[in-house]
């Protein structure tokens, strides 16, 4: 979804940088080109978000980073033993809250919220305490595949339903609604 709302935001005139762990060929336009950021872990991710945040009008995460990571990483491979093994995680920084709590006015902060049960109790939730000006709703059935439905909840507007729809086609739609909250 990220490369979606990157390529739509390009179209839409927009520049973009598009910070993913996922290797994919470099997003184009005719007009410009998006500036890909590439990270491995949860706290890269962070770094890389904090770096861009100050100079950019819309952050849009769309996706859901780790929300623990490993206390301890092992420099060599851990071998198989006949008993059990206890791996201890740490919670990693919430890169969205803080985004959300470190906005200057006039900056947008887009969130996704990815939820099996409870879908827009939840994302409201998100919404309101992280601080986010939009929050995008799905449920696990838009992992993998093409098409999704999603829904989308402005702070202090109703809920908006869209239809089942590619992913590019939300994506622009997304752009589109961005660009009209900033407008207002």
């Amino acid at each position: 979804m990220g490369f979606e709302l990157a390529r739509a935001a390009l179209k839409s005139g927009h520049r973009a940088t598009l910070i993913t762990t996922v290797k994919k060929p470099e997003v184009r336009s005719q007009k410009s080109e998006v500036k890909i950021v590439e990270v491995e872990t949860a706290e890269q991710m962070f770094k890389a978000v904090k770096k861009h945040f100050k100079k950019c009008d819309c952050l849009i995460m769309a996706a859901a980073v780790s929300d623990y990571t490993p206390i301890k990483i092992s420099k060599r491979k851990i071998k198989k033993e006949n008993k059990n093994l206890t791996i201890k995680l740490k919670p990693t920084t919430d890169i969205l809250k803080w985004a959300g709590k470190n906005k200057k006015l006039g900056q947008i902060v887009v969130g996704f919220a990815l939820e099996a049960q409870n879908l827009r109790k939840n994302a409201e939730k998100k919404l309101k305490d992280k601080n986010l000006d939009i929050i995008i709703a799905n449920s696990p059935a838009a992992i993998g595949t093409e098409k999704s439905k999603i829904e989308i909840k402005q702070a202090a507007q109703n809920w908006l339903k869209l239809p089942l729809d590619s992913k590019s086609a939300n994506a622009a739609k997304i752009i589109k609604l961005i660009e009209k909250s900033a407008s207002v």
